[in-house]
């Protein structure tokens, strides 16, 4: 079989599969992997690996974004696209500036919303079952 990667059969499946908090999660995971690229690329020296890593970080964040039920979240759902708001603009000039401060804040908020959506995850769980 040419062409064959069973590492992207895997996580296709994986994706298939998930949960929708299994899926935020997963977002979550990326973006952090994706931070953590992006300053590396940029003590490196190596501005287009930053860019695209950056990039895909936007891109998530617009995904997590249209995720969001405004209808039910409510406050805290305005709050959160306020955030994810703020973060991609942080994004913007860290891109603009190859920046690796502005880069880890949004690492350490994403890491920190993670965190806190796996808990909220938990907690859905034990209340559901």
């Amino acid at each position: 079989m040419k062409g064959y990667d069973p590492y992207a059969q895997y996580k296709k499946t994986r994706v298939e599969t998930a949960s929708p908090a299994e899926l935020i999660t997963m977002l979550y995971d990326e973006a952090v992997k994706s931070l953590k690229l992006a300053v590396k690329a940029i003590e490196d020296k190596k501005p287009e690996i930053a860019h695209n890593n950056i990039i895909k970080v936007q891109d998530i964040l617009d995904e997590l974004s249209f995720s969001i039920n405004k209808e039910q979240g409510g406050e805290i759902a305005e709050n959160l696209l306020s955030l994810y708001d703020y973060m991609k603009h942080q994004l913007i000039e860290a891109n603009l500036k190859k920046e690796t401060t502005l880069v880890n804040e949004v690492c350490q908020m994403v890491e920190e919303l993670r965190a806190t959506w796996q808990e909220a995850a938990k907690a859905g769980t034990k209340s559901n079952g």
